[in-house]
């Protein structure tokens, strides 16, 4: 489960308050008194350059596979859930953001276990988040009356998920059984005895062979393993291409911070999983034909290069009887997924009214 962080206080000016980084005016700002806190772009060690890392040196050396890895870490574990969080230490009434149960440790006693360089900043506001939600869950058809009523937006929290993202060159070569249709007529007997003629589809298949070239940009892989996985894929992409900027602590100020629990040889095993599917099925549709079969894809990658970014998410996460749901929206575009208790009296009269329904038009239909 997930290791969370926040970021220690960064004092407004005018008030003394908490600033916290405000997606619709895109600057840091002091949440009770709406003062404009100034801050400089590029706090990263590294400056303002995004890194790729060669995947193959990093992979080769075990012992920096993930840069920092060198510290010792303190951590509360979530009695409910096993995530391992850390916050602020004047926020000790905070709760879990995945589960809910408690969970506190200053920020100061912390050290990660791997420095983020890139993120993708938050640009979708709470009050939209929150107004997506209320008609998100007033379309939920099947939901109980009392979970729309509520919408639980009070539980919204912004949360910055860890991702890797892997970049290949790869050259491919296939080769399949390509099918071509024909129609021969034939003659058949019907069930009066005379002759008839009908059109028989045949295939005749030849050898084919092909090959393609592909470049992979940012394919991602999620670090996290708090927020579920189906969720994450359905508010994807992230445009981190051309949106990404240089880590800054700023950018996440009054966020929590997820830490990575997917390593990279773990997440350099399901890109090459990912980017495997995407050469078969363009190779796929390169063969061919009316359709084929027996197709075999050899890949070659080359120039693999990878980095960690932190990309935003909304989450909402509940507890509805003895299950725990989330819904999740992408910081960034806006879309929406997520998961719901279903209400069984409201589906079993939907199917007692589509019998009736069909029943009424079996009746009609036989007058």
């Amino acid at each position: 489960m997930p290791e969370v962080s926040a970021l220690r206080k960064h004092p407004c000016p005018e008030c003394g308050g908490d600033a916290e980084w405000n997606a619709a005016k895109q600057a840091l700002a002091c949440p009770f008194c709406g003062t404009l806190v100034p801050w400089s772009e590029g706090g990263t060690p590294l400056g303002t350059a995004i890194v790729e890392h060669d995947l193959a040196q990093a992979l080769a050396e075990s012992t920096t596979a993930q840069p920092g890895a060198q510290t010792e870490k303190k951590s509360v574990k979530c009695e409910s859930c096993q995530a391992i969080s850390v916050f602020d230490a004047e926020r000790v009434a905070q709760r879990c953001d995945f589960c809910g149960s408690p969970a506190i440790m200053p920020f100061a006693d912390l050290h990660d276990t791997l420095t983020p360089e890139s993120l993708l900043p938050v640009v979708i506001a709470s009050t939209q988040v929150r107004d997506q939600l209320r008609t998100w869950y007033a379309s939920r058809w099947f939901a109980p009356d009392k979970l729309k009523r509520t919408a639980l937006t009070d539980t919204l929290q912004g949360v910055y998920l860890p991702y890797w993202t892997f970049d290949a060159k790869v050259d491919a070569t296939w080769t399949a059984q390509s099918g071509y249709h024909y129609y021969v007529t034939e003659e058949v007997r019907d069930s009066e005895g005379r002759t008839q003629t009908r059109q028989v589809q045949k295939t005749r298949w030849e050898d084919s062979a092909g090959q393609l070239s592909h470049f992979f940009d940012d394919e991602l892989v999620p670090g996290t393993v708090g927020v579920h996985l189906k969720l994450l894929r359905k508010v994807e992409p992230f445009p981190t291409t051309s949106e990404l900027k240089p880590y800054d602590p700023a950018y996440v100020r009054g966020w929590t911070v997820e830490r990575y629990q997917v390593d990279l040889q773990q997440a350099a095993a399901t890109s090459q999983t990912q980017m495997d599917a995407t050469v078969y099925q363009l190779c796929d549709r390169q063969v061919p034909g009316d359709t084929h079969r027996n197709l075999q894809v050899a890949s070659d990658y080359q120039a693999r290069t990878f980095k960690h970014i932190l990309v935003p998410i909304w989450l909402v996460s509940y507890n509805y009887g003895a299950k725990s749901f989330q819904v999740v929206v992408n910081g960034h575009t806006g879309k929406i997924a997520g998961e719901h208790p279903l209400s069984w009296i409201k589906i079993t009269l939907a199917i007692i009214a589509a019998i009736v329904l069909i029943l009424l038009l079996m009746a009609l239909a036989n007058r």
